[in-house]
């Protein structure tokens, strides 16, 4: 697996951004990345330090359209810390 297919997106809300003061980034990430992946990842594309390496496993939502069920998918989001001082300019 390559460290560019383990980061799918990162996750730009009101949440991740109040996250980002904290030294904090939120990724979508792959359904079978580990944290020690995710954290290389990030390290090797962003050329940052990473502290700490969080995931939730976040469950699709059941929804109707039209009376017929459906759902939204299912992913993985990770947070990720980053020393003092650095920052990811995909963020700025």
């Amino acid at each position: 697996m390559e460290f560019t297919d383990i980061l799918i997106e990162p996750v730009v809300t009101e949440k991740a951004n109040a996250l980002r003061e904290e030294n904090k980034y939120v990724f979508i990430v792959r359904p079978d990345a580990s944290k020690i992946q995710i954290k290389e990842a990030v390290r090797k594309l962003f050329n940052v330090k990473v502290i700490s390496c969080t995931t939730i496993n976040v469950a699709g939502k059941v929804k109707r359209l039209r009376g017929s069920k459906g759902m939204t998918s299912s992913y993985k989001k990770a947070i990720v810390r980053v020393a003092d001082g650095e920052t990811i300019k995909l963020f700025e």
